[in-house]
Parts: C-alpha cells; structure tokens; sequence
C-alpha cells in the first residue's frame, strides 16, 4: 500500500501481495501503453505527503483551540483529520528512508526492511479502516443531528461520542495488526468487503437522509419557525460530509478496484495493465488527505476563521 521503492515491496508483506507477481505480459501491448509498471518521483510523494501532514494538523489544532468547535461532530472530523495525518506520516518517513538509500547514504538490511514495511503498512491499514468508520459515524450523526434536531444533545453525549472514537481506533489497529500478521488474498477480501460494507451503509444513509430531508424541514419549519435555522445548518453539515464521501470514493476508488482485480482477474492482460498504474492510485490516496482540510475550511466558516488565527499565530 506505500510507495514503489528499493524498500517496497518487503518479502512478505501486504505490499507485495499487492503489487508483485503482476507483471505486465508482453501481450498486452494491445491493452497497454506500458510494459512496465508506472514510477513516481519520491520528491512528489514527499511534497504531497508533507503538505497533507502540515494541513491536517493546523485542522486538529483549529479545532482543539477554539471551544466552539468542541462537538462531537467536529471531534469526528478531528479523528478524520488524523486518520489522514497517519497517510501522510507513513508516505513521508518511508519516502525520506527511499531517498537515503537511493544515495548511498542508509544501508539497511532486509530483515529491517520488512519490518519497517510492516509499520507502514499498519499505518496505512489503520488511517482506512478509520477514515471509513468516522464517514460512517458523521453521517450517523447528521442523520441524528437533521431528523432528531430537539434530542440530539441528549442522544449524541460527549461521553458517549468520545467511546465511539475509542471503540473505532482500537478496533481499527488491532485489525490492521491481525491483517499485517497473517498477510494473504484473505486480507484482501476482508478490505474489500469492509470496504463496500461501509460503503453501502453510507450511500443508503444518505439516500434516505436527504429524500427525507425537504418534508421534514417543512414540517418542523411550520410547527416552530425558529428551528429553520437549525435545520439549515444541519442539512450543511450534511452536505459537507456528502463531498467529503465523494472526494474519498474519487481517491480511494482506484485502489480499491485495484484491490478486487487482484481477487478476480490478476492474470487477464485487461487487470495487469491496470495494475502497472499502482503509483498514481496511491498518488490520489495522498490526495485525499491533501484536499479534505480544504473542504473543511471552505465549508466551515468558524473553522476557516480559527485556521487563519493558528497559521497567523505562527507566521
């Protein structure tokens, strides 16, 4: 799931399941541009990766610094912020390690590879598992927040928001440590389906969410004019989450088909020339973390203004 390098894939691990024993047969040239898989400077994943980290942790200070974002919802998105701070912090120590052995400067053994390999890839495992569930919750949450306006508070607890970010980071690292440790096709599928779990989840969450959305809004709006503002302001979270779940398909998609081709045709000239295109899949998962802070500042303007307040506190 990292970086194409001297260091990836390790014998053994998730990485090579991935990407190795892919190889792009020469008759595929009909399907392919490429014969070989396609290589991405370790200075762009470094500069992404680098970029994604400083973003994602002016988020998680914006948000601890100013008590009006102290919401659940924002305390989900803080989590989701940090889910995407663990991409960035896997690509950047990896890449930085690439490049010290590409010049001659690290020697490192393979045994230390692999383990190293393993850390990253536990990251990597982790940062998904957890990005998805706090999707999941957020959308949850504005479900609760748009059609249970006048108990929300009541049902959605600091206590009982801060057990779910618990129950989602321990569940989550313990899965990616089981999956890193019996490494096979099995962690694959059990990725895929987690994936398209949760996927199904939220897509029907909000289906139903925003078809219920206009009537309810009517109806409270007629019973108490006062709570159209309320309801307003839920149905922008909502809408913020939506292209937060649209961005996240758009990035993570590509390497989530590239995940079932492996489980479905790892041999059909079709899938292995797909497979040579690895690196710009992960290119996008960067991505991802490189654009969710934007959208939150956009959407936010509570949040836009103390992202301003912390970056001028540093300047």
């Amino acid at each position: 799931m990292t970086v194409p390098s001297p260091l990836w894939p390790a014998p053994g691990s998730l990485n090579a399941t991935l990407a190795t024993d892919l190889p792009i047969n020469v008759t595929n040239k009909t399907f392919c541009s490429t014969d070989w898989p396609v290589v991405i400077p370790n200075e762009l994943f470094l500069t992404l990766g680098a970029l994604s980290f400083l973003e994602n942790l002016l988020v998680v200070a914006a948000i601890v610094k100013n008590r009006n974002l102290h919401s659940p919802m924002y305390y989900f998105i803080c989590c989701l912020a940090v889910s995407d701070m663990l991409v960035s912090i896997s690509n950047v120590v990896e890449t930085f390690f690439m490049l010290l052995i590409d010049h001659g400067v690290l020697v490192v053994r393979s045994s230390t590879m692999q383990q190293m390999d393993n850390v990253m890839d536990m990251l990597i495992c982790s940062s998904l598992m957890s990005s998805l569930s706090f999707l999941s919750i957020i959308a949850i949450d504005r479900y609760i927040t748009i059609f249970y306006a006048l108990r929300y508070h009541n049902i959605m607890t600091f206590q009982r928001a801060m057990m779910i970010i618990v129950a989602v980071w321990l569940v989550s690292s313990v899965s990616s440590a089981i999956f890193i440790a019996y490494d096979s096709t099995a962690v694959i599928l059990c990725l895929v389906v987690f994936f398209l779990s949760m996927v199904i989840l939220i897509m029907a969450l909000y289906i139903y969410m925003f078809a219920l959305a206009r009537q309810h809004a009517r109806r409270i709006s007629s019973m108490q004019r006062k709570q159209s503002s309320p309801q307003f302001t839920s149905m922008k979270g909502a809408i913020t989450l939506t292209i937060l779940l649209g961005v996240f398909f758009v990035c993570w998609g590509p390497f989530f088909l590239h995940l079932i081709l492996i489980l479905t045709c790892p041999t059909h000239p079709t899938c292995t020339c797909y497979f040579s295109y690895f690196s710009l899949y992960l290119i996008l998962v960067i991505c991802n973390s490189v654009v969710d802070p934007i959208i939150y500042a956009f959407r936010s303007q509570e949040l836009r203004r103390t992202l301003k307040e912390v970056v001028f506190c540093f300047w």
